[in-house]
């Protein structure tokens, strides 16, 4: 049912006003993917901690035995799919809740760019995180960095014993599909 429900309303999430789709930089198709993965599902997921648009610096140790963890990566800020992905987040704030996960969206924009362009989408309910400093150090640790300097796409699912469940390294030009995170978690 609750499959059902995102399906059904995904669609229309995902809508920006125009004066937003005015800001956001328009990029040419790149290669889906351009890195090397060095995690691996069924091991320990390496630990971070990252400044978030909150103020606090959250770690993913915090979460070891309490909830299960998403990891959103993105490439840049105020990029289209970028910029189309997270807020549709939105819609499935309870179905994230339901399988006791947190989820976390991690770019390696700054902190000021990453809220400017998160105040734009409105409101989201979970953690932004920035991998700017040192430079993508946690998305290269995951094998997730692009030559260029940007993340991959890409989804990580970890449980709550810090076991990464499931990968997606997506392609940097499509938005990964909410469906296919909600059926990983209800695996869980």
């Amino acid at each position: 049912l609750a499959l059902m429900l995102v399906l059904a309303i995904s669609g229309s999430a995902w809508a920006l006003s125009d004066a937003y789709k005015q800001n956001v930089y328009h990029v040419s198709k790149l290669k889906p993917v351009d890195s090397v993965l060095k995690v691996k599902v069924g091991k320990i997921a390496p630990d971070f901690k990252l400044p978030a648009m909150s103020g606090k610096r959250i770690s993913l140790r915090e979460y070891r035995g309490k909830r299960n963890v998403v990891l959103s990566f993105v490439p840049a800020a105020w990029t289209p799919v970028c910029s189309d992905q997270w807020p549709g987040y939105n819609i499935a704030q309870d179905l994230f809740e339901a399988h006791q996960a947190v989820l976390l969206g991690i770019s390696v924009d700054n902190i000021p760019t990453l809220y400017s362009w998160t105040r734009q989408m409105g409101d989201l309910w979970f953690e932004v995180l920035s991998d700017f400093w040192p430079h993508g150090a946690v998305a290269s640790r995951y094998g997730i960095l692009r030559s260029d300097g940007t993340a991959e796409r890409a989804i990580i699912i970890i449980d709550k014993k810090g076991i990464i469940r499931y990968i997606d390294v997506h392609d940097i030009n499509e938005r990964p599909s909410l469906e296919s995170i909600m059926v990983q978690l209800e695996k869980l």
